[in-house]
């Protein structure tokens, strides 16, 4: 699964980890993604969604149909 949140489009940061003798090393941090089910009551069926923590916040504030229909709108496969 990627890194990659589909209602907000967070994805992995990439950077340098530097140690104490200042050896510096690639690293990255992701964002908290979790798959999640919804049942969409306007297309009738369940959706799953890969979503970060804050996607999760933003479908429980706008509503899943609401997400749904900005996704569609934009061409997103679920």
């Amino acid at each position: 699964m990627s890194a990659h949140c589909q209602v907000t489009g967070r994805k992995p940061g990439f950077g340098k980890s530097v140690s104490h003798s200042h050896v510096r090393t690639s690293r990255r941090w992701d964002p908290n993604i979790q798959k999640k089910t919804y049942f969409v009551p306007s297309l009738g069926r369940r959706v799953t969604l890969t979503l970060s923590a804050k996607g999760i916040k933003t479908i429980d504030r706008d509503g899943i149909d609401a997400v749904v229909a900005k996704l569609v709108a934009r061409g997103e496969k679920f």
